[in-house]
């Protein structure tokens, strides 16, 4: 009882008064849906720019497949059926397959989608009335319609009804990207919707949106919550912004667009630093393929609206504010995690990871973090953003920030000591941690990797007492590993051969799983270090 107490308390006192009164106050209004007339459409200049960033997730007419699950949702009810994940009933209410791939071809069944979501959704019950499906839904319905598709008298009112609905119940006590999300949709029904009613939408949309991206979006352009997916996902979010501004030209102030589309400079570039060579986004934080867009497709999005994309070259980029590290050599790049595990007053998408690490190799990714398979409280949710599920050092069986439920921290460690070393033959990065000082033994976990163009090594220092720890290394499903003798062994990647060897250190190779998506998982292996003192060792060898 006194440790849950505990966890409570540190996880409480970071919160912002806002949070705290919001969610109060949330609790005690009642709501009543405002069926007024909806505000004329307002005339768009030119079309909608269409990207297809998201493939379908329609099945058959009736049944659709998010998170790598499938369902039907054949009567009223199964809308918001209980038994269905509250993540999967969300993807349900986006209505994402109104701008996927192929969507010209199922135009017919949209429109059936639409009515029957009217129908079936009566205004304010259910999830679908939740801020954050509303804040989806209505770009999309919105999107679809400037993409040449026609809103029914119906459709209008509705999206009209919700984004009243919308304004009042603004997600002040979660902030972040949930906040972002509802101002873009504020500022979309008020471009696409004209009048005095519209132009308050899109008043408030805009002063939020101006003060979320001040405190969001950090100077090295990354989204302070440090997931490249939810950067993706926001990244996207200004991309549609400056989309939308040129469908309705004149209607927003010049330094608005210009702070925007700078700020979407700076995110692309971001971007391009935290993603592998695959081309696909590194696993920090809850960060999980197949729910954000590509980054070459956000990148293609970015060029067609003149932006111009970021190059990233052999050395060392190091994003200082966000607290991550690339260090690229050749056919070798090192993504390295020094980063707190979240702003402290919304730390939700964070993971207790803080100095692991992920490597590639010629293109084909070798160490790599677990990943994300689930929202749903539970012990897999708990081990995912456990220390324990990363390439990371646990000591004593404990997490380096109190990650628990589904979306909490208590005690979050820091990282200090930061050192980064460019010599002519090879690069040295060094940082400590405090988020074991808690434990009885007050111990501080060191980590310095040291990159050359042929060796990686990565050493283990643990200062103060401590019962037991485990530095983990976990391998791409791709890669095999063997051990040819003691301490050292082989890993192979794609037929390419990787030695590695052990410093201070019992080694093994279990067993593990790696969650590339929601819903889905994979059978990996991981060398497990302990060390026999306070260091311990791995360099790899190819």
């Amino acid at each position: 009882m006194i440790k849950l107490w505990a966890l409570y308390f540190y996880t409480i006192r970071y919160l912002k008064v806002i949070q705290l009164v919001n969610r109060v106050s949330r609790k005690l209004k009642s709501y009543k849906p405002n069926h007024s007339p909806r505000p004329p459409r307002r005339k768009q200049d030119s079309e909608w720019l269409t990207i297809r960033h998201r493939s379908s997730k329609i099945i058959f007419k009736d049944t659709f497949r998010f998170l790598n699950v499938e369902h039907s949702v054949k009567h009223k009810n199964d809308w918001d059926s209980e038994k269905l994940e509250k993540l999967w009933r969300y993807n349900l209410h986006y209505f994402d397959d109104l701008v996927a791939e192929g969507a010209v071809e199922r135009r017919d069944e949209h429109l059936d989608l639409i009515r029957r979501w009217i129908v079936d959704n009566p205004p304010l019950r259910g999830t679908g009335w939740e801020p954050y499906p509303i804040s989806i839904r209505v770009v999309n319905w919105i999107k679809w319609s400037l993409s040449g598709n026609i809103l029914s008298e119906e459709a209008l009112q509705s999206v009209s009804i919700q984004i009243r609905h919308l304004r009042k119940t603004l997600e002040f006590h979660l902030l972040g990207n949930h906040l972002l999300s509802n101002v873009k949709a504020l500022i979309f029904a008020g471009c696409y919707f004209s009048g005095r009613e519209a132009e308050k939408w899109l008043e408030t949309g805009l002063s939020i949106l101006s003060a979320e991206l001040s405190e969001q979006i950090l100077e090295d352009g990354g989204h302070f919550e440090r997931s490249p997916m939810y950067h993706s996902l926001i990244y996207e979010d200004l991309l549609d912004l400056i989309n939308l501004f040129v469908v309705y030209p004149n209607l927003v102030p010049a330094e608005n667009i210009d702070r925007i589309y700078e700020t979407a400079k700076k995110m692309g570039a971001w971007l391009q630093v935290m993603i592998h060579p695959d081309q696909e986004i590194s696993f920090f934080n809850d960060s999980a393929f197949g729910i954000a867009p590509k980054p070459n497709s956000l990148f293609r999005y970015a060029a067609a609206l003149s932006i111009k994309p970021h190059v990233v070259s052999d050395g060392i980029s190091w994003l200082r504010e966000s607290g991550y590290i690339r260090l690229q050599r050749k056919e070798v790049v090192l993504l390295i995690d020094i980063a707190p595990v979240g702003p402290d007053y919304i730390p939700g998408h964070g993971h207790a990871d803080t100095l692991s690490y992920e490597l590639s190799i010629r293109g084909k990714r070798t160490i790599v973090n677990s990943g994300v398979s689930t929202y749903s409280s539970g012990n897999q949710r708990e081990w995912e953003r456990s220390t324990a599920a990363h390439s990371a050092l646990e000591i004593d069986g404990q997490n380096s920030s109190e990650v628990w439920a589904a979306f909490r921290v208590g005690r979050r460690a820091r990282v200090s000591n930061i050192f980064v070393i460019d010599n002519e033959n090879e690069f040295v990065v060094e940082a400590s941690h405090d988020g074991y000082k808690r434990l009885p033994g007050k111990p501080i976990h060191k980590r310095r990797w040291t990159l050359s163009d042929q060796k990686l090594k990565v050493e283990d220092f643990i200062s103060g007492s401590f019962h037991h720890a485990i530095s983990r290394l976990y391998l791409h499903p791709s890669v095999s590993c063997v051990r040819t003798s003691r301490g050292c062994g082989m890993l192979k990647n794609s037929n390419f051969p990787i030695r590695w060897c052990v410093q201070d250190c019992d080694e093994s190779i279990v067993l593990a799983q790696y969650f590339p998506e929601f819903g889905k998982s994979e059978d990996n292996l991981c060398l497990e270090m302990i060390p026999s003192n306070h260091h311990c060792g791995v360099a790899l060898f190819w």
